[in-house]
């Protein structure tokens, strides 16, 4: 494609920032009550923290974190991938519900402008968000976070999301070719979640488990954030980390592209890309 046409691609996602912006404005109840939800969870793990040792759990930067630091992080972490993970699968099956599915793949818009367009609102408004909730519960549950590993903590969320959109690419071509196939996907999220570390150290992990951990990206985002955020390691932990994950997230997103250009190219094919 030329550089006009580049440009021309790229000057269409405003337009889909714009509508989510304001479905989104149009659902607050939706965003209020998943902030009560993750408000609530962290209500519960406060108390939990209470029965917790704080000698069991890992050190990061030589410093002890409390229960309640270590799980918010990962709980943070884990919200923020769910949201761009079903994002990416429930804007599609919202246009094949709608029947403009069809419609705007016969568009002149490419394949990869409709597939960011349709999280570019969320890959801008995640980071934000996930920075928002951390400073809201740090200040509220007076939680003691290195400010100097924000910035560092974020390269590495950003660096991490790229992954979770493959898994979401994965999911959307599993309902693209099945209709309602993205609860496989939701498996190999949870399974990814429960050893990623969020809520219990990796250490307590069978050895095989630990070992699959190691090439995590999820672990790998968790504790980088952490060792950022509450050992305040600066920018050579989050190097090394970065260079672990940025090419786990490369090829996490390419699978996912890989996987939802076969679907879409099997379903027209077919001739049941327009079925829901």
């Amino acid at each position: 494609m030329s550089t006009a046409g580049l440009v021309a691609e790229a000057a269409k996602l405003p337009a889909f920032v714009r509508r989510d912006w304001k479905i989104a404005l149009s659902y607050r109840a939706v965003f209020v009550g998943d902030i009560a939800g993750l408000a609530m969870q962290i209500l519960v793990f406060f108390f939990v923290a209470k029965l917790v040792d704080p000698g069991k759990l890992p050190t990061y930067g030589g410093t002890v974190p409390t229960y309640l630091a270590f799980v918010v992080i990962g709980l943070v972490v884990n919200l923020t991938a769910g949201v761009l993970l079903y994002q990416v699968s429930a804007a599609l099956r919202q246009e094949q519900l709608t029947g403009t599915f069809e419609a705007l793949l016969a568009t002149p818009t490419g394949g990869a402008t409709l597939q960011l367009g349709s999280i570019a609102y969320t890959l801008i408004f995640v980071p934000i968000r996930a920075a928002v909730l951390l400073g809201a519960i740090a200040i509220g549950f007076g939680l003691d976070l290195q400010l100097n590993g924000i910035v560092p903590a974020l390269l590495l969320l950003v660096a991490f999301l790229p992954f979770t959109w493959g898994l979401g690419l994965t999911a959307a071509a599993a309902v693209v070719t099945f209709r309602r196939g993205s609860n496989a996907t939701g498996m190999v999220v949870t399974m990814l979640g429960l050893i990623s570390g969020a809520v219990f150290p990796i250490a307590l992990l069978p050895p095989l488990l630990r070992t699959i951990a190691v090439w995590n990206p999820f672990a790998i985002a968790i504790d980088g954030i952490r060792e950022a955020l509450i050992g305040g390691t600066g920018w050579g932990a989050a190097g090394a980390d970065l260079l672990h994950l940025v090419p786990l997230s490369v090829a996490g997103l390419l699978l996912g592209v890989f996987c939802f250009r076969a679907a879409v190219a099997r379903e027209r094919k077919r001739g049941t890309l327009g079925q829901y």
